[in-house]
C-alpha cells in the first residue's frame, strides 16, 4: 500500500522515482526533504500536468543522498538514464553555433556546433550565436580579409587564393610567421570584442580597391561594413569589462514556467534562448534542473546573473562557475530585462502552448481508446522508399506522448536488391526489434506502418517470431493517394478516419514526419550512389578520391556546377578537366 510506504520515507535529501503500473519510471525528482516532497503529491489537490502524472503513479522508490548537491546530481543522472515521460526538460537537443578558431597545423576559421560540452574542451570557441546566418557571415568576411587556410583538402601547390593574397601558401609552407602572428592576434581581438579591428581592416581594403579603380569590390565591402556596424550596434550593452556572462530570467504563471537566457559575450549581446513548459513540481526545482541540463550541453560562461530563487550555491559548485544575484546597478537591470522578456514570451505564447498540449494529449488519448490500449506513451512509425528497386531504404521515427523524439529516429539501408515491400518491412522490423531485445531498449506501445494488411502481416510475422506482443496498425490510402483508413492488426478491422477529427490530424502529422525523414534519407543515398557510379567511369579517381568528392559536393549537380579551381582542391587538375569533360558530354547526350 502506498499509504504505508509513504510513512516510512525519511526526512532526508535525495531523489525519488515515480512508477506506473508496469513498473516504468515516469518521473524523477529531487528534494531537500524526501518525506515532505513525496507526500505532497498525495495529500493535497493537484492540477494540470501534475494531476495527470499523479493519476498514473502505482508505486515509487527513492534514494537517500548525503547532501543537496548529491541529490541534484543523482536526479540529473537518473533522468538521463531513464528518460521519464514527465521529465520534459531534457528533450531539447538544440545546439547553437560557435565561431571556432583553429591554429594548428594551419590557421582556420569555421562555424561549429557541439551537442556535448566535453567536445568543446581546449577549443577556441566564440559565441554562442543564436543567429547562425550572422555567424557564417562573420566567418566569410574574416576569411575574405585575412589569408587563412581555406582549402578542405591540402593541395600540392599554391592555388588562386595565394595569388590574390587570401592565403599564405600553407601547402608549400611559404608562411611568414610574423605575418601569421599578427593576423591571429587581430582575428582573436575582434572575436573577443574589439570591433574596431575588423572595421579598420575593411576600410583599409575599401581604400585599396578604390585606388585600384575597382569600385565594384569597394562597394561590396562597403555593404559588408554597413552590415557589421548594424549587427554590432544592436549588440551594444553598457558592461565593458569583456566578461562572458549569461543572464537568467524567468516567469511562472498558470502552471507554466517561461525561461529567458540572454548571452552576453565580450560586452555584447549575441542573442538569447527561450523556453516554456508545464511544471510538475515546484518551479524552483524545475528551474534548477533546467539550468543543470542546459549547461551540460552549452558553454558555461564565467558568470551567470540570476535571481535568488535558485539554489545558486549548489549550481555554482556543480557547474564550476559564479552564480551572482545582483541587487542594484547595470547587472540588476540586465536580470530585470531577462525577466521582462520571459514574462512577455509567456503572455504571448501561453495560449498557443496550452492549446497545442491539449490537442496533442486529446488526440493521443482518443487513439488509445480507439485501439483499446491500456497506455500509449510511445509510437514507432516505419516507411520504405526505393527507386525502381534500387537504393532501397527504410526509416523509423518515434513519437513519445504525442511529440517527435528525434534522438530515437533510425535509418536503415536494406539489403534487398529488388522492389519487395513485404520483405523490406520484415528486414527492418527484425533488425530494429532484435536489437531492442538484445540491448534492452524501450519497446513501443504501438507500431504504425505505411500500408495495409500486407505490410501489417509482414510486421506481425517477425514480431511473433521474436515473441513480442505489440499492436500494429497500417495507414491505408484511397485511390487518390490520401490517407483514408486505419487498419488494426487486432481482428484486421478497418477504422474509417474522419478527416476533421483530432485522430486523423494526429496520424497524418506522424505519417508526414516519417515520410519526410525517409525521402530525405533516400535522396541522400540516391545522390551519393549516382555520384559513385559516375566517378567509377573516370580514370584516376579511386576509392579515396571518390569519398573526398562525395563528402565535399554531395550531388552530381554540385559537381557539374563546381569550378575547375574547386575541383582541383581535391583531385589533380588533369583529372578534374577529364571529369568536367565527361559530365559535359553526358549532359549533352
Amino acid at each position: 500500500m502506498l499509504k504505508d510506504k509513504l510513512k516510512l520515507i525519511p526526512h532526508l535529501p535525495g531523489s525519488y522515482q515515480m512508477k506506473n503500473s508496469d513498473g516504468i519510471i515516469i518521473y524523477v525528482g529531487k528534494a531537500k526533504d524526501l518525506k515532505k516532497r513525496v507526500n505532497s503529491y498525495f495529500n493535497r489537490p493537484q492540477t494540470g500536468k501534475t494531476a495527470k502524472m499523479v493519476s498514473e503513479i502505482a508505486d515509487f522508490s527513492y534514494i537517500v543522498a548525503s547532501s543537496e548537491l548529491e541529490a541534484f546530481l543523482l536526479e540529473f543522472n537518473l533522468i538521463k538514464q531513464y528518460d521519464p515521460k514527465y521529465n520534459i526538460l531534457l528533450k531539447d537537443d538544440k545546439s547553437y553555433p560557435y565561431i571556432e578558431y583553429i591554429n594548428k597545423p594551419y590557421p582556420k576559421l569555421q562555424v561549429s556546433r557541439y551537442l556535448s560540452i566535453r567536445k568543446k574542451d581546449k577549443k577556441m570557441l566564440f559565441g554562442p550565436y543564436p543567429n547562425a546566418y550572422a555567424a557564417r557571415k562573420i566567418v566569410a568576411l574574416i576569411n575574405r580579409l585575412y589569408p587563412l587556410k581555406k582549402c578542405q583538402i591540402m593541395p600540392k601547390k599554391v592555388c588562386l587564393y595565394y595569388h590574390i593574397g587570401e592565403c599564405l601558401g600553407y601547402c608549400e609552407k611559404k608562411v611568414d610567421q610574423e605575418k601569421l602572428n599578427m593576423m591571429e592576434s587581430e582575428i582573436l581581438s575582434f572575436l573577443r570584442g574589439n570591433a574596431d579591428i575588423l572595421k579598420n581592416k575593411i576600410l583599409e581594403k575599401i581604400n585599396t580597391y578604390s585606388e585600384q579603380l575597382n569600385f565594384e569590390m569597394a562597394l561590396e565591402l562597403k555593404k559588408e561594413l554597413n552590415y557589421i556596424s548594424i549587427v554590432l550596434d544592436k549588440q551594444k550593452m553598457e558592461l565593458h569589462d569583456y566578461v562572458n556572462r549569461d543572464i537568467v530570467g524567468f516567469y511562472f504563471d498558470k502552471g507554466y514556467l517561461s525561461i529567458q537566457i540572454l548571452f552576453l559575450r565580450n560586452g555584447r549581446m549575441v542573442g538569447g534562448h527561450t523556453d516554456i513548459f508545464p511544471v510538475i513540481t515546484s518551479y524552483q526545482d524545475e528551474l534548477e534542473t533546467y539550468l543543470m541540463n542546459f549547461y551540460s550541453r552549452h558553454e558555461v560562461p564565467k558568470e551567470i546573473l540570476c535571481t535568488s530563487d535558485t539554489n545558486n550555491i549548489v549550481l555554482s559548485e556543480i557547474l564550476k562557475t559564479n552564480f551572482v544575484v545582483p541587487l542594484k546597478g547595470k547587472k540588476k537591470n540586465l536580470v530585470d530585462l531577462a525577466i521582462k522578456n520571459a514574462k512577455i514570451n509567456l503572455e504571448n505564447e501561453l495560449e498557443i502552448v496550452m492549446k497545442n498540449e491539449e490537442i496533442t494529449e486529446k488526440a493521443n488519448d482518443e487513439l488509445r481508446e480507439l485501439l483499446n490500449l491500456n497506455k500509449l506513451d510511445r509510437i514507432d512509425l516505419f516507411d520504405n522508399s526505393n527507386l525502381f528497386g534500387t537504393f532501397t531504404v527504410s526509416c523509423m521515427v518515434v513519437f513519445k506522448n504525442g511529440k517527435p523524439a528525434k534522438k530515437e529516429y533510425r535509418k536503415y539501408k536494406i539489403s534487398l536488391e529488388k522492389n519487395d515491400d513485404y520483405h523490406t518491412m520484415q528486414e527492418v522490423i527484425y533488425r530494429r526489434y532484435y536489437r531492442a531485445l538484445v540491448d534492452k531498449l524501450e519497446l513501443p506501445d504501438l507500431i504504425i506502418v505505411d500500408g495495409g494488411i500486407n505490410q501489417i502481416n509482414a510486421c506481425m510475422e517477425i514480431l511473433n517470431n521474436l515473441n513480442l506482443n505489440i499492436r500494429v496498425c497500417g495507414l491505408r490510402k484511397n485511390n487518390k493517394h490520401r490517407t483514408n483508413d486505419l487498419i488494426d492488426s487486432y481482428g484486421y478491422r478497418t477504422i474509417p478516419l474522419d478527416k476533421t477529427s483530432n485522430v486523423f490530424h494526429y496520424l497524418t502529422r506522424m505519417q508526414d514526419e516519417v515520410h519526410r525523414y525517409t525521402i530525405s534519407y533516400h535522396r541522400a543515398i540516391r545522390s551519393k550512389g549516382a555520384i559513385s557510379s559516375i566517378l567509377d567511369n573516370i580514370e584516376g579517381i579511386g576509392d579515396k578520391r571518390k569519398k573526398e568528392l562525395i563528402k565535399e559536393f554531395g550531388s552530381v549537380t554540385k559537381i557539374e556546377n563546381a569550378s575547375l579551381e574547386e575541383l582541383t582542391k581535391i583531385i589533380p587538375e588533369h583529372i578534374a578537366i577529364r571529369l568536367q569533360e565527361y559530365l559535359k558530354e553526358k549532359k549533352n547526350k
